[in-house]
């Protein structure tokens, strides 16, 4: 048996999670999201505490109703 130990640097992955190759990921994905749906949504992108985020939501009244009959915005994910 091995004595190895792995510790995780924090501080690493933190930076890792906020660097500009994974802000253009998931800027992309959160992109191609938005792109396959209709009017009245909407698509942001911005630097959490830990990791860089980026959310697409419906933004109007119609929007908001067509996501809660047809799950819209979960089958854009897909």
């Amino acid at each position: 048996m091995s004595n190895f130990k792995f510790e995780l640097n924090s501080s690493g992955v933190k930076e890792l999670l906020k660097s500009d190759g994974i802000k253009n990921v998931i800027n992309s994905h959160a992109q191609r999201i938005y792109s396959s749906l209709g009017d009245g949504y909407k698509v942001d992108q911005y630097d959490g505490v830990n990791r860089s985020n980026a959310m697409v939501w419906a933004s109007s009244r119609k929007a908001r109703k067509d996501n809660k009959k047809n799950n819209t915005l979960l089958k854009a994910i897909r």
